[in-house]
């Protein structure tokens, strides 16, 4: 049953001490209230990040070929030179951590790009020639046909695989393009599919913006007969892409006569390592989150702690009176300890709600592919728990001043008034 009289002495005795209530209520509401939504926030940005990178492998690499910048067995420096197709088989033999080797050509020379042709459309549009591996290191999602595959390449066949905004301007909406045709460098391509890029941002837009066709007729189209104009690598998940890089450049640079310790004939990005920092700086947020949020809400317990004390000492001769009376020490404590919890737990949930509704008003009116912010969101069982903590806290809090307070004889009590 429900004891109306004990919950009508605590509201009352809330309502008697409307500052010291108010600031108590506060100092627990502030601490929930920020741990949630730095949670959100840091929650927020991880996710914008990552969701820009889409589903790229996290254990790969990419190289390409620079101007060499130092002499080596009778050649000069800035010499100029191109990776070709059999490096991929050497690099495969040679190094077992590797899982894939995909070679890409650039149509035209980078970022050149080259006009495509559709009855009355057109558009410039950056053409490269890919193999079936790289929708294993960067995939994308297919809005019409299939991906390039083997019997593309091995047959040299004229297919071509149009990014989303491309199809966009070279044909009507939501027409299907597949086994159409595009003329590309004069020559009749047919579509055999359309891909959408996973990314977000920029790096998804320059993408959309991407015509594949198999690496083999590029290198006829473009007349680059055994050119590659850069490597993607993809490290077996057991191995660390830091050490095959090393490996990588010794072998390319062995082959094209290049001197061991000149690193800058060698364009190169490790993307293993670059995930490696960012999941450091995220971990690195996310440590000082909950330091400046177990700090918030110990600064919470502390005042619950201060008040109850004042509280305590001011309802000396209160409790005086109620022992006088006959009540006993343990409803005296009891009364006191739902007060607190009361407080509290009205205080806490109050601030977790107002925190997730903000989270969430803060999603609702974010734009869906946000490059900064995206999908703010909070582990709860963690809010939950820290809830718990602060209400056992502010419980604590009350015992020990509470237990102090009735051991004084009832007229002692009543005599501290004076």
């Amino acid at each position: 049953m429900i004891d109306i009289d004990k919950w009508q002495e605590i509201f009352h005795t809330l309502k008697q001490n409307k500052l010291r209530t108010t600031l108590t209520a506060f100092g627990i509401f502030w601490g929930i209230f920020m741990l949630v939504i730095m949670l959100g926030a840091g929650s927020g940005l991880e996710n914008a990040v990552y969701a820009n990178l889409g589903d790229f492998s996290r254990n790969s690499m990419f190289i390409w070929a620079q101007q060499t910048t130092m002499p080596y067995k009778g050649f000069p420096r800035n010499r100029q030179y191109y990776f070709e197709y059999s490096d991929k088989k050497a690099l495969e033999q040679n190094i077992p951590e590797i899982e894939i080797v995909a070679p890409t050509v650039n149509g035209g020379g980078y970022r050149e790009n080259t006009l495509l042709v559709h009855r009355h459309k057109k558009g410039n549009f950056n053409v490269l020639g890919k193999t079936p591996d790289e929708n294993f290191i960067d995939p994308v999602i297919l809005e019409y046909g299939r991906f390039l595959n083997e019997f593309d390449l091995k047959l040299n066949r004229k297919a071509v695989l149009l990014g989303y905004r491309a199809y966009e301007e070279l044909f009507d909406k939501d027409e299907n393009p597949i086994n159409k045709y595009v003329r590309l460098n004069g020559i009749y391509f047919q579509v055999i599919g359309v891909y959408k890029s996973k990314h977000s941002g920029g790096w998804g837009e320059n993408q959309n913006s991407q015509v594949w066709i198999p690496f083999t007729t590029a290198q006829q189209v473009y007349n680059y007969p055994n050119r590659v104009d850069h490597f993607s690598i993809v490290v077996k998940p057991e191995f660390e892409v830091k050490p095959v890089e090393g490996k990588v450049m010794a072998i390319l640079a062995k082959r094209h006569k290049i001197h061991p310790d000149d690193k800058g004939a060698f364009g190169y990005n490790n993307v293993g390592e670059e995930f490696k920092k960012m999941n450091g700086l995220f971990l690195g947020i996310r440590g000082l989150i909950w330091i400046v949020g177990i700090g918030t809400l110990l600064a919470g317990i502390i005042g619950v702690s201060n008040i109850m004390l004042i509280i305590l000492r001011e309802r000396t001769v209160e409790f005086g009176i109620k022992r006088a009376i006959g009540a006993s020490p343990r409803k005296i404590i009891g009364s006191v300890l739902s007060e607190s919890i009361f407080l509290t737990t009205i205080s806490g949930i109050s601030g977790l709600m107002i925190g997730v509704f903000i989270i969430e008003l803060v999603n609702n009116a974010l734009p869906p592919e946000s490059e900064m912010f995206r999908n703010p969101e909070i582990d709860f069982q963690l809010a939950i728990t820290a809830l718990i903590i602060i209400i056992l806290s502010g419980m604590f809090a009350g015992i020990i001043p509470s237990r102090r307070a009735v051991s004084i004889k009832p007229i002692e009590a009543i005599r501290s008034e004076n």
